[in-house]
C-alpha cells in the first residue's frame, strides 16, 4: 500500500469514527456541562497516559515548548467543545455538524484578520455558497431551544477555526499533549457551571467510551493519516462525519433534519465538495 492510500485509509477511518461523537452525546440526559467534565476527564486520561508509561522525554520537551500558546489553544479548544456538546443536545445533529463544516471558511478569514494572510478567489467564491446555506439553516422557523443550538454550533466553529489559525503558526505544538491540556480546559471550564457532579453507571458507561475510545482514536487515526496525505484531501474526508453524524442519530434515535437544514445543508456540502476538488486539482 502507498503512503497516499494509506494516508486516505487511516483519515476516511478516523473521520468514520468521529462521526459517532454525536451520536454518543444525544444517547444521554445530563447537562451539556456535566457531560463536558466527564469527557474532559477521560480525554486527558486517554491522551495523557500514552506519554507517563513510555514517553516521558517527549512530554518534558512538548511542556518546555510554547507553553502559553498551548494553555490559549487548549482553552480555545476546549470551550468549542462545550459549545458542540451543548449545541448537539440543543438542536439537530445535522445543523451543528454542517454548520461546523464551514470551519475552513472562518479559519481563512481569522488568517487575514490575524496574519494578513491572502484569500484565494476559490474561498471568496465558496464562502459566498457556504453563507448562502447558513442563512436557508438559520431562517428555518424551529422552536427557540433549536435557534439557540445553531448559535452555539457557530461559536463552536468560530473557536475552533481560531485555535486552527493559531497552530498553523505553531507547527512544532505536540498535538497530542495539546488534546490532553484540551481535555483539562474542558473539565475546568464545565466545572464551574455544573450544578452537581452526580451520575449514573449507565451514563458514564457512554461517557467513558467515547471519551477514552472513540475520540482519541479518530484523533490518532486522523492525525496520523494526515501526514500522508495534503490538506485539501482531509478536508474534503471530513465531509464523511457531516453526511453519517446525522444518518446515525436517524437510524437509532429518528431524528430528521427539517427541509431547510435538507437544502441548505446540500448547498454547504456540495460547495465543500467541489472547492475541495478544484483545490486538489490546482495542486496536481
Amino acid at each position: 500500500m502507498t503512503n497516499n492510500a494509506k494516508g486516505l485509509a487511516l483519515t476516511s477511518l478516523g473521520v468514520f469514527i468521529m462521526s459517532l461523537e454525536s451520536l454518543f452525546i444525544k444517547f444521554t440526559t445530563i447537562s451539556p456541562f456535566l457531560f463536558s467534565f466527564y469527557i474532559g476527564i477521560f480525554m486527558f486520561i486517554s491522551m495523557i497516559s500514552t506519554f507517563l508509561f513510555k514517553e516521558k522525554a517527549v512530554l518534558k520537551k512538548a511542556l518546555n515548548t510554547n507553553l502559553p500558546m498551548m494553555i490559549v489553544c487548549a482553552t480555545l479548544m476546549g470551550t468549542s467543545n462545550i459549545f458542540f456538546i451543548t449545541a448537539v443536545k440543543t438542536t439537530t445533529v445535522a445543523n451543528v455538524v454542517i454548520i461546523f463544516s464551514t470551519a475552513a471558511l472562518f479559519s481563512a478569514l481569522f488568517a487575514y484578520l490575524f496574519y494578513k494572510e491572502k484569500i484565494t478567489k476559490n474561498i471568496i467564491i465558496a464562502s459566498f455558497f457556504m453563507f448562502v446555506g447558513l442563512f436557508i439553516i438559520f431562517n428555518d422557523k424551529l422552536e427557540i431551544g433549536s435557534i439557540e443550538g445553531n448559535i452555539y454550533a457557530l461559536f463552536c466553529t468560530a473557536l475552533f477555526a481560531t485555535s486552527y489559525v493559531l497552530l498553523s503558526r505553531y507547527k512544532d505544538m505536540n498535538r497530542v499533549v495539546l488534546t490532553a491540556f484540551s481535555g483539562l480546559a474542558l473539565s475546568i471550564i464545565a466545572f464551574f457551571f455544573c450544578d452537581e457532579l452526580a451520575i449514573d453507571f449507565k451514563t458514564l458507561t457512554v461517557v467513558m467510551i467515547m471519551g477514552l475510545l472513540i475520540s482519541p482514536i479518530s484523533r490518532v487515526l486522523l492525525g496520523t493519516g494526515a501526514k500522508y496525505i495534503r490538506a485539501s484531501e482531509v478536508s474534503l474526508l471530513m465531509i464523511i462525519e457531516t453526511i453519517m453524524a446525522p444518518i446515525w442519530v436517524w437510524i437509532f434515535l429518528n431524528e430528521v433534519p427539517s427541509s431547510y437544514t435538507f437544502i441548505g445543508g446540500s448547498i454547504i456540502i456540495a460547495t465543500l465538495i467541489i472547492n475541495s476538488i478544484y483545490t486538489l486539482k490546482k495542486e496536481n
